[in-house]
């Protein structure tokens, strides 16, 4: 290296340090940069093509880890066993008002819920359970009367003897009823829809939630125990994270992220940062205080490891090297 290159070089470096070792020259660039990127547009930065392969390779084409399965394992049995949780009640955490709201708005999805009603009641494994309980009831029924005698005439219709008896109500019976129940389903499910529709109109499907939120408010959340046992927490957090697994390779979910990204990039494209950030309910002064705080123990830390000045030494010793600079030096008269 030339002579007056070192020097320039070493001068240079020393006033590199100067300038880094001054806390308010490191904040007056931090917030700089923050400033200057709050005004940029994400179409400048950042195309289409590149938000998509970056979402697609992290989010869909990457697997769960082993580790990240095991960690969700463990914050959820956390949350539930937290000590809080015994003196935390389920009012503490859910307002009354929308308690409220929530109940008054599926009270009045009435055209939704017939619709839903009536999509269960004529479902194939609904009428099945109807029929067996019905067809089970009536037999119980009629083999309880008949045995107690508390049916009128059933005094005369035991003189036939039990043979008779256990002949007629057995599996003639069952066949008999059967028949019936098969020949008057659509009857049985109208019947029922109509129970169910009356059982649960506006009002009273209202003060039915009502009434449930009365029972439980006042239950402290370590009772979620009961019902999400933390024991089986690898079992559950497993398949569910199985259904991601698959989900995430599905065509569905892939052209649905590139419809959403294409989408909103559409809507946003023309937007600063700082208009996305502030439609996001982001508060960009109060983002760049965080930022500021979390950046500055790491450039300090890198200049206080010497690895920033390190790295920038590297750099410039490489241009003062170069045959230009030694070309300038050497033909210059100073």
């Amino acid at each position: 290296m030339h002579p007056k290159a070192k020097a320039i070089l070493d001068a240079q470096m020393c006033f590199i340090e100067q300038q880094l070792s001054n806390p308010t020259t490191i904040a007056q660039e931090v917030l700089g940069f923050f400033d200057w990127f709050k005004q940029q547009k994400i179409i400048s930065i950042w195309s289409e093509q590149h938000i998509q392969a970056l979402l697609k390779q992290q989010i869909l084409n990457t697997q769960l880890s082993a580790s990240l399965i095991t960690q969700i394992e463990q914050h959820i049995a956390q949350a539930l066993q937290h000590p809080v949780n015994i003196h935390t009640t389920i009012e503490d955490v859910i307002p009354v008002e929308t308690v409220d709201q929530i109940a008054q708005y599926i009270a009045s999805k009435h055209q939704h819920r017939q619709a839903l009603i009536q999509k269960i009641v004529t479902n194939e494994s609904y009428i099945e359970l109807v029929t067996n309980i019905v067809q089970q009831s009536l037999k119980d029924y009629l083999d309880q009367t008949v045995a107690s005698k508390r049916i009128p005439g059933v005094g005369s219709f035991m003189k036939m003897g039990k043979s008779v008896i256990e002949l007629a109500t057995d599996q003639n019976f069952d066949d008999t009823i059967k028949i019936y129940l098969q020949k008057n389903i659509s009857k049985i499910s109208n019947i029922s829809e109509q129970l169910i529709n009356q059982s649960l109109d506006e009002e009273k499907l209202y003060h039915w939630q009502a009434k449930l939120w009365h029972q439980i408010k006042k239950m402290p959340l370590s009772q979620l125990q009961n019902y999400i046992l933390v024991e089986d927490l690898p079992q559950t957090v497993t398949m569910t994270t199985q259904i991601w697994q698959h989900l995430r390779q599905t065509p569905y979910l892939q052209q649905q992220v590139a419809d959403g990204i294409r989408l909103w990039l559409k809507a946003h494209e023309t937007e600063t940062f700082a208009k996305i950030l502030a439609d996001l309910n982001i508060n960009d002064e109060l983002l760049k205080n965080e930022l500021y705080e979390l950046m500055m123990p790491i450039i300090e830390q890198l200049i206080n490891d010497g690895y920033l000045i390190q790295r920038i030494r590297f750099y410039l010793k490489e241009f003062y090297n170069s045959e230009q600079v030694t070309n300038i030096l050497l033909n210059s008269k100073l």
